[in-house]
């Protein structure tokens, strides 16, 4: 997509998150890869979201209703029953049939058709680059990295007032994958080969993907 398109769909993102009219509470939303690189057209919409659990089940009656009428459970602790009641177009459940944060927000966030990638975490951007870099060098699987070169949208309910601007202009200064790996702690050798099998796991990616993790 052309890179105008994909920083209006962050603008929408950001309205969305704004609004609170989410399925769970989120606490940052970043966006990274080839948009915060500045290129154009953008190969994929890369976006990273924090959410926040649930404390407590917000609909304690009402679980076995909506399971019969969406076939979805656990909604009221998994996802905010009042979101579901209002979307029920948007629910998604995982294989188990339990009703998929990360699923719900892509179904909400992301364009249906254009080529984009949603991350949704319970901890940080920075934390989790570490985190991911540390367990994919540890069992050898590279193309499990979080691309570090990010840029912070939104933060604890306050949206950056000059990324949105920059990303529309390109004006972003970023090094390769590749460096900026060897800047978190890896040799020159291992920092080459981890961009490479990130760059071929992403050409392998077509239309919307989601991925959940939990740190």
């Amino acid at each position: 997509m052309d890179r105008t398109v994909a920083v209006d769909f962050l603008e929408a993102i950001l309205e969305a998150v704004e609004s609170g009219d989410l399925p769970v509470p989120v606490r940052e939303v970043w966006t990274y890869g080839d948009v915060a690189l500045g290129l154009d057209p953008v190969e994929r919409l890369e976006v990273y979201v924090t959410k926040d659990l649930l404390l407590r089940d917000d609909a304690p009656d009402r679980e076995d209703e909506f399971r019969r009428r969406l076939g979805v459970r656990g909604i009221g602790r998994t996802i905010r029953a009042d979101w579901a009641e209002a979307h029920p177009d948007l629910v998604r459940a995982n294989d188990a049939g339990y009703a998929a944060p990360e699923r719900c927000l892509a179904a909400q966030l992301l364009p249906p058709d254009d080529p984009a990638h949603l991350e949704v975490c319970n901890t940080g951007f920075e934390d989790n680059v570490t985190q991911r870099l540390l367990g994919a060098r540890a069992r050898g699987a590279f193309e499990e990295v979080l691309d570090p070169r990010g840029v912070c949208l939104w933060l604890d309910g306050v949206r950056s007032p000059t990324a949105l601007d920059r990303l529309r202009s390109g004006d972003l200064v970023f090094p390769t994958l590749g460096r900026a790996l060897e800047m978190l702690g890896l040799d020159a050798e291992e920092a080459e080969s981890a961009a490479a099998a990130v760059e071929a796991y992403r050409a392998g990616q077509t239309g919307v993907t989601v991925r959940g993790d939990v740190v």
